[in-house]
């Protein structure tokens, strides 16, 4: 005979009723109990009936993930995170790619799709404060990414600390001697907020280590901010005379392509010219020198937003205060700095 609920209660000395509490995550459940209950069913071998549970509970047991694009690596292993820990949960994760623009991610929050799951992680870049606002009562909703803030909009927000970042990134190349730091990214007209602050962290390390600023440094790039938008921006600062001997670059991508630009010179990483990316993706360890790049994160930022969410559906929309959670970094030294 199957094993059931009741099975799983008697083993763990419990009521059916706390097993179910267990199975569907409830939130107040004593710790020694919860392990009681989960090592009666790996013991028995019980299987939860998931398309019951969602029916009982109203659900469709799927959630949407709406990314800008799975072209940029980021945003592809950020994918894969969650979808990894929706396995984990039992829960099927749909990806919605928006391509950032203001038409889709306007769909993707108020289109009719929203229905077929219960929740949604969102990166917004076209949208704004009051459109997500707007639709915050309705949707189970939790932010990733910097373009709106989750607190002005009444959501959880998840987040990287990219000022920080950039700012350690650039004292980092400081500390081993180079001067003219250039910075590869920045977008000239109404940057995005994640190339804002990224900028910013850049020039708070230049004015924190008494460098003057030199514009020829900046190396500008569409927001696409792809291999060959690094290539180009880094040709542009070679082509201005600036003569850098460092470089930051925006995200791995736009590094990936900096390093092209700079082999394609006869320019040595690290002796000429040392080079930090930012996301920490698959491909930084398999450039040639591998790449310095920051981890931002990202598995942290997965699971913090996947749990956040979670924790919203099991209150069943009840009102509670937003949080903002900003992940933890660090920089992962490879070939393109120079050794401490």
């Amino acid at each position: 005979m199957p094993t059931t609920m009741a099975d799983v209660a008697r083993v763990a000395g419990v009521s059916v009723k706390t097993v179910s509490n267990v199975i569907n995550d409830y939130p107040y459940v004593r710790a020694e109990t919860r392990a009681r209950v989960v090592a009666a069913i790996d013991q028995l071998g019980y299987e939860v009936n998931l398309a019951a549970r969602n029916l009982r509970l109203g659900r469709t047991g799927m959630i949407g993930l709406a990314v800008p694009e799975l072209r940029q690596a980021y945003f592809g292993e950020l994918a894969d995170e969650v979808l990894r820990i929706g396995r984990e949960r039992g829960v099927t994760v749909i990806i919605e790619p928006t391509g950032g623009t203001r038409e889709q991610e306007l769909q993707v929050l108020n289109g009719p799709g929203r229905k077929l799951t219960d929740g949604l992680l969102f990166i917004p870049v076209a949208v704004d404060v009051a459109d997500v606002a707007a639709v915050a009562p309705h949707v189970p909703l939790v932010l990733l990414g910097e373009q709106v803030a989750g607190a002005a909009a009444g959501v959880d927000h998840v987040s990287m600390r990219d000022s920080e970042a950039v700012e350690a990134a650039t004292r980092l190349l400081v500390e081993r001697g180079r001067r003219r730091v250039a910075v590869v990214g920045m977008q000239r007209e109404h940057p995005f907020a994640t190339a804002r602050l990224r900028y910013a962290g850049y020039l708070a390390a230049l004015e924190a280590c008494g460098i003057a600023f030199d514009p020829r440094l900046v190396g500008w790039a569409p927001p696409t901010w792809r291999r060959a938008d690094g290539a180009a921006g880094m040709a542009a600062v070679l082509d201005s005379g600036a003569e850098p001997d460092g470089v930051v670059a925006l995200n791995d991508s736009l590094a990936i392509g900096v390093l092209s630009e700079l082999r394609a010179r006869g320019l040595s990483v690290p002796d000429d010219v040392a080079v930090i990316g930012f996301d920490d993706t698959d491909e930084a360890r398999f450039t040639d020198p591998p790449l310095t790049t920051v981890d931002p994160g990202r598995g942290e930022i997965a699971r913090v937003a996947f749990d956040l969410l979670w924790d919203r559906l099991q209150r069943s929309g009840a009102p509670h205060e937003p949080v903002t959670h900003l992940a933890s970094m660090r920089i992962v030294e490879r070939g393109t700095t120079p050794p401490h």
